[in-house]
């Protein structure tokens, strides 16, 4: 062949091999940016619990290294010991978290609540990475036993470093023996050839795990015998080896991957010319060409100085762009936190004693972050934290027992441990035969970006035609007698639709057609249900529940039983009873705060306005009229006159409103809205103001300027009857919420004994530039005598934080 041949001939190899790898980066980043799956972490506000009690907790969702966006709706599937399902919970997401609660049956009678926690986008991809959680229920009817059998049944999984052994070529075996429950097993045992001959030993270091080298032969076979902790012998086989193939090594060193790619003697001619592409977070970070056709081994190093934290993928195809062999890494580059500033400002441990938490965020940029305070003499689960979930836990197959612990340190035994963890979980976020191909992912749940919508149809029964401008009168009223109004237009069709509502629990929806009389009289209207559905994450098999350490259950049985004997569970005694006391010294303000908002709008971190009873509202034009008198530094800009009466720079008439260098967001009876639609609401009809400090999370855009919520007057204050005889329809919203009580001492309370376990949560602790710094305050109970304090949270860049201190 010519030297001209040649050169064109590899020059066209160079340009195939070159435009694949293009191309699978271009696909790579149309999974980064338009099929990221999410995932999860919860922070709890502790780790055990009563039945009966409240379990409080925080989802933190991230797509990739980024907060998310994808989903407005979080769903929570509660399941008992025994696999059946107790409840379906759904939440709405805000700044890509979400708060909830879990009431525990007062009759429940089991040990364990198992819980798993998606959004609907997370359904479209592996449901493996579904975060689960197993939570310990103190029973006095189970958890005193202690002829509880350990488990014996153990078994041991062999993990070739790449995937395959190869016959001749030298490996890296990672194994690991777990017992029934999944919780690990500490075993040692030998490979033995055909002739019993010993060709290794081997004995798990950490959690049972561990690896040792082989080089399988053709001529041979082999059987490993081991023995676990408990002393049970067992014999087990090898993964059997290829004739021919390739194998990879690998390691982290000074912040670079370190590989080799070894082959066997013989190989096909697919073989001789490979590719090695390594990935983060679908998005291709190196790659490059091998050749193996006059050389049975080739090195070469990946530098990762560069790469945030989390799971590196590194994959050798052949010379068809078919993937051979596969290896995850973790690297740490310690790019993945800030660094929340937690200080006591008060500390006192005495009885029902007043105790003030300081936070300070150095960073300019927002964050969202959850507390909580409980007694630090209970058991506290630290296995696993936000760190471990989402950067290890939440991107890796099966379970990693005590996983935090590869976080809170970095000696050169954890790092080896690690990677072991790494050798011996999965990690199939997709399928390389997918990518190749250039094929995208097959949704079948679209993009969750809406919350409740009031969607249906109106159908005339043959009584005439929808006209073209034709409305449909909407008022919701909620279970807590709040009410929305909603003017919707009708399509051809008969269909409306009201994106964007937040409501809780159930609402009675009153309609009626405007205009023509006679229409609205024959017409039938079928509303769909608002919530996007999703199908229950069912458990297919009894979950992995982890077996506690026995003195630390009788601590917690102690501290539960001691509460019991006062005959006053955590919520539904103590917090009932208190609540009761209170409300004969609730204020105007405290009564129309507890009738008129939920959720989110409950927040006290704000000014509120009894406009029922002020006598100040009359001769006011409009709520901002009022409000600009009220509130410092709120102002208006009114509009200006133009010639011949025209409103000039402000054709709506519309008041402009600044407050903090921003516009605050408007909500009318917790609905997004605007200046426009609010200030035609005359003053009579309202009952109650709320404007919220900045951050307010609830707002549609960002909240760093605050919001107004206002709220209409309900029947029970208005005294009107104008629904009666409206025709009505019962909807379902998101799962109640009801807020954390934390009682307050320098009032008059209760003499019953305070046994509170958790004595502090707040899921929304909000920092940005002009507010770095959150103060918080709690009340002790009768009998903690120190603190445990757990903070975490993420901040606009999709980096975490963590403080935990306990405070004595």
């Amino acid at each position: 062949m010519q030297k001209r041949e040649i050169f064109f001939l590899l020059s066209g190899i160079l340009f195939a091999a070159v435009s694949y790898a293009q191309k699978i980066d271009s696909v790579l980043s149309l999974y980064h940016d338009n099929y990221q799956p999410e995932k999860i972490h919860i922070h709890f506000d502790k780790s055990t619990y009563s039945k009966g009690e409240t379990i409080w907790f925080k989802a933190y969702i991230l797509a990739g290294e980024s907060i998310s966006d994808y989903s407005r709706n979080f769903f929570v599937d509660w399941y008992d010991d025994g696999g059946k399902l107790i409840k379906h919970t759904v939440n709405p997401v805000f700044e890509s978290s979400a708060r909830a609660q879990f009431i525990i049956p007062a009759n429940y009678a089991g040990e364990m609540l198992h819980l798993k926690a998606y959004t609907r986008w997370m359904l479209n991809f592996d449901t493996a990475f579904l975060y689960t959680k197993d939570i310990r229920v103190i029973n006095s009817d189970t958890s005193a036993k202690s002829d509880r059998k350990p488990f014996i049944a153990t078994s041991i999984h062999f993990f070739p470093e790449g995937g395959d052994l190869v016959n001749g070529v030298g490996s890296t075996v990672a194994f690991i023996a777990n017992n029934q429950s999944g919780n690990p097993v500490a075993v040692r045992g030998a490979i033995l050839n055909s002739k019993n001959e010993l060709i290794d030993s081997f004995a798990s270091v950490h959690d049972g795990m561990g690896s040792f080298s082989f080089e399988p032969s053709s001529k041979e076979t082999y059987t490993c015998n081991w023995i676990d902790e408990y002393g049970t012998n067992h014999t087990s086989a090898l993964p059997a080896a290829k004739n021919t193939g390739i194998a990879i090594e690998s390691q982290l060193v000074n912040n670079k991957v370190v590989f080799a790619v070894k082959r066997s003697a013989e190989i096909t001619d697919n073989l001789r010319s490979l590719h090695i592409v390594a990935s983060m977070n679908q998005q291709m970070v190196y790659s490059a060409a091998i050749n193996l056709g006059t050389k049975k081994i080739s090195a070469g190093e990946i530098p990762t100085e560069t790469f945030p934290t989390g799971v590196l993928q590194v994959t050798i195809f052949d010379a068809n762009w078919l993937p051979l062999a596969e290896r995850v890494l973790f690297v740490k580059n310690k790019q993945h936190q800030f660094f929340p500033e937690l200080k006591m400002v008060t500390q006192r441990f005495g009885k029902r004693m007043r105790n003030e938490i300081e936070i300070y965020v150095p960073d300019t940029l927002s964050s969202n972050l959850s507390i909580s305070v409980t007694d630090a003499g209970l058991i506290y689960d630290s296995s696993t934290n936000i760190f471990s979930q989402l950067l290890l836990q939440g991107d890796i197959k099966g379970y990693i027992p005590n996983a935090a612990e590869y976080f809170s340190k970095d000696d050169d035994d954890t790092r080896k441990y690690l990677d072991l963890v790494m050798l011996t979980h999965g990690w199939r976020r997709y399928k390389w035969d997918d990518i190749v191909k250039a094929k995208l992912p097959t949704l079948r749940y679209p993009m969750d970006s809406d919350y409740v919508q009031i969607k249906g149809k109106v159908y005339t029964n043959g009584q005439g035609t929808i006209r073209t401008g034709q409305n449909i009168a909407l008022i919701m009223h909620g279970k807590d007698s709040s009410k929305q109004y909603f003017m919707l237009p009708l399509k051809q069709d008969g269909s409306f639709n009201q994106r964007g509502i937040i409501f809780f629990d159930t609402a009675r929806l009153f309609y009626q057609l405007t205009g023509d009389k006679r229409l609205s009289d024959a017409v039938t209207v079928q509303f769909q249900y608002g919530l996007p559905l999703v199908p229950y994450a069912q458990v297919t098999k009894i979950p992995r529940f982890t077996e506690p350490d026995s003195l630390q259950l009788l601590n917690n049985y102690l501290f539960y039983s001691g509460i019991a004997k006062n005959k006053k569970s955590l919520d539904s005694g103590f917090t009932l009873q208190e609540v009761t006391v209170q409300s004969k010294l609730k204020s105007a303000i405290d009564i129309l705060d507890e009738k008129y908002t939920t959720g989110l709008f409950s927040s006290r971190n704000s000014y509120s306005f009894d406009v029922i009873h002020d006598e100040r509202t009359r001769g006011q034009i409009d709520v901002f009229h009022y409000l600009q008198n009220m509130i410092p530094g709120l102002s208006m800009s009114l509009p200006i006159l133009g010639q011949n009466g025209v409103n000039d720079p402000n054709p709506n008439n519309v008041p402009g409103l600044d407050w903090r260098d921003g516009t605050p967001e408007i909500f009318l009876n917790e609905t997004p809205s605007d200046a426009e639609r609010t200030m035609g609401i005359p003053m009579s009809e309202i009952a109650y103001i709320k404007v919220f400090r900045p951050p307010f999370m609830s707002a549609t855009g960002s909240g760093a300027s605050g919001a107004i919520a206002i709220y209409t007057k309900k029947a029970s204050d208005a005294n009107t009857n104008f629904i009666k005889g409206l025709n009505n329809a019962l909807i379902t919203g998101y799962t109640p919420y009801k807020e954390f009580y934390s009682p307050d001492y320098t009032m008059p309370q209760s003499k019953l004994p305070d046994t509170r376990a958790t004595l502090y949560w707040n899921p929304y602790v909000m920092t940005d530039k002009k507010a770095r710094t959150v103060k918080l305050e709690f009340f002790n109970n009768d009998i903690t005598k120190k603190f445990r304090i757990v903070l975490e949270g993420v901040n606009a860049a999709g980096k975490l934080a963590r403080v935990e201190k306990v405070v004595e």
